[in-house]
């Protein structure tokens, strides 16, 4: 048996369940206000309830999910107050990834981002549907994530990314953002990133997503003004 094999640990697949959880709410295969069942997810994927509920307690932790006692765990939603507030902290995390402990990238890490901003190049002729869009961005923050050693930054960043992204993702479904435009900004981004690594400049890498979270905020309170005029 190789280590691919091997049966995974109980962490493991715990982790792996809350990844495919936390994907779903982001993606909006559960929308917000969403009631869960424990025992149709516990039934789903093959484990009793008691763990089920500490990966659900995690989410909660995570502010993807809210429980109330005695009626159920529901996906949480995010008022225009909350949102702009999480949009204005994560630009200013974003720069502080490339000044606290950053690390370089590895050669397959690099590749990574390098196959990403191909995967980005390849969509932006021909944009279909925004989910495919919106698991790059998922996979690129998470590459991102690789590029501080400084752990306790970067899981502040990943859970904050997670309350704003379904949030954004909405946003394209329903046209409120263009969907052509978006893609290639991020393209552009991407391969921004990805000469920024190869040139060993991780404070300009972290800069150049940092200007990305703030017009892409822009935007988005560019469309939300002219909705509500």
């Amino acid at each position: 048996m190789t280590q691919d094999d091997a049966p995974m640990s109980a962490r493991d697949r715990a982790e792996r369940i809350e990844e495919i959880l936390r994907d779903r709410i982001c993606l909006l295969d559960y929308p917000p206000g969403l009631r869960l069942s424990e025992t149709e997810l516990a039934e789903e994927f093959g484990i009793s309830r008691t763990p089920l509920r500490r990966v659900l307690a995690r989410l909660e932790g995570a502010h993807l999910l809210h429980s109330v006692h005695g009626v159920g765990t529901f996906v949480t939603d995010l008022a225009d107050e909350e949102l702009d507030q999480i949009y204005r902290l994560r630009i200013e995390l974003a720069q502080l990834a490339g000044r606290l402990d950053p690390v370089a990238p590895s050669a397959d890490l690099l590749a990574h981002f390098r196959q990403l901003a191909q995967r980005a190049a390849a969509l932006v002729p021909d944009p279909d549907t925004p989910r495919p869009f919106a698991q790059l961005i998922m996979d690129f923050i998470q590459a991102q994530s690789r590029l501080s050693a400084n752990q306790p930054l970067m899981e502040i960043t990943q859970h904050l990314y997670f309350q704003t992204a379904r949030i954004w993702v909405h946003s394209l479904f329903t046209s409120a953002l263009d969907l052509s435009e978006e893609l290639a900004v991020f393209a552009q981004e991407v391969a921004d990133v990805v000469s920024a690594l190869e040139a060993g400049d991780l404070d300009a890498a972290a800069s150049i997503h940092r200007t990305h979270i703030s017009l892409s905020y822009r935007r988005m309170l560019a469309r939300r003004d002219s909705a509500q005029a």
